[in-house]
């Protein structure tokens, strides 16, 4: 099984990139997705928070109110390391069930959408790692439009992640999204093209695939065995 790290940062174009990855087939497990089952309300993720940051951060549904618990954390560097903290092990669970669900379908290809891919040291179990770039002021232009929020509010968040600059030198792959659509779409079919390439043998072991011959030869291996044995035992 391949599976493919995607990251980048706020506003970088990565969603569309995940986005180009599911129209073509391709099983995306997306870790913001993970990370709001994580928060909904009841659960261990959400009664973990609540208790650190207070009820002020509910809606009146008792929800959590992102908008609200992210402009705490993108302020202070220290309250979104403590954040990150608390929902890593409900993030990371979710991640792995996602993977073994779609492994037990017989996907050889996935792809992790993961924002914090290096940060959570999540990079270590993909391969190729593949970059979403642009330059900072670009990004920053893009999140003041795409979220009509105040420059001060943009550039909390942009510095609040690893620069895109960093995330570009640890990549297998980088797009560069500072063009248009049409471009993305250009550089994403080549991409698509070398993640979809015939596997290593290291990846095909890890698939059903060939999990299921390494468990099938070992139960041959086993009979026959078995079968030796008795027949020296005649």
């Amino acid at each position: 099984m391949r599976i493919v790290g995607l990251t980048g940062g706020i506003a970088s174009g990565k969603s569309t990139v995940s986005n180009l990855f599911k129209s073509n087939d391709i099983p995306v497990v997306d870790a913001d997705v993970v990370a709001r089952e994580a928060l909904k309300k009841g659960s261990g993720g959400w009664k973990k928070v609540v208790e650190a940051f207070g009820e002020e951060i509910l809606l009146d549904n008792g929800e959590v109110n992102r908008p609200r618990l992210g402009q705490i954390v993108f302020a202070d560097p220290d309250k979104r390391q403590f954040l990150n903290r608390l929902l890593a092990p409900y993030i990371s669970s979710g991640i792995f069930w996602e993977v073994v669900k779609l492994w037990s379908k017989g996907y050889k290809v996935i792809v992790l959408d993961v924002p914090l891919l290096f940060e959570a040291k999540i990079d270590k179990f993909t391969k190729p790692i593949i970059v979403v770039w642009v330059d900072p002021e670009t990004q920053i232009q893009r999140l003041l439009a795409r979220d009509n929020s105040s420059e001060e509010d943009g550039r909390n968040r942009v510095n609040a992640q690893m620069p895109l600059d960093v995330k570009r030198s640890k990549a297998d792959i980088v797009i560069d999204n500072t063009g248009s659509l049409d471009d993305l779409n250009e550089q994403f079919q080549n991409v698509l093209v070398r993640v979809t390439g015939p596997l290593t043998w290291y990846e095909f072991w890890r698939s059903r695939q060939g999990v299921s011959i390494i468990l099938a030869s070992l139960t041959s291996g086993v009979v026959l065995c078995m079968k030796v044995f008795n027949d020296n035992s005649l």
